[in-house]
């Protein structure tokens, strides 16, 4: 049986996770603070200059000590895709035009960005 870590090119840097909400959640993301998550589809796009399928294979798995904003979304939620990519575009590049293509919104500011000046590297999308 195939994982989505089988998917992972080891020559890309950049990776975008699809997930799947059934229900609103209250959910508190470390020190950002307490946001309302509703029912639907959230993509974080992320990167790994190296080690790409350890990184991913970390955000995959739910239970786990708190480091990264997406650990503390992750019990929330089901993974249904991974993406990888070549690294062409930057990580913010491509969280800008997957945002755009999606035609989706923010839900937490600061999310997954606090390396960068980017508003956010989560976005969501309703799935009705």
């Amino acid at each position: 049986m195939e994982t989505f870590t089988d998917q992972i090119n080891e020559a890309h840097t950049l990776y975008a996770i699809e997930m799947r909400m059934t229900r609103d959640e209250e959910i508190t993301i470390g020190k950002l603070g307490s946001f309302s998550f509703h029912q639907g589809t959230y993509v974080y796009v992320g990167s790994a200059k190296r080690n790409i399928r350890s990184r991913i294979s970390r955000h995959v798995t739910r239970e786990k000590k708190h480091r990264w904003h997406l650990d503390y979304l992750r019990p929330y939620v089901d993974i249904v895709g991974i993406q990888t990519y070549p690294g062409k575009e930057g990580e913010c590049q491509l969280f800008q035009r997957l945002m755009k293509d999606n035609q989706a919104s923010v839900p937490v500011k600061g999310f997954g960005s606090s390396d960068c000046k980017c508003v956010s590297h989560l976005f969501y999308y309703s799935f009705e």
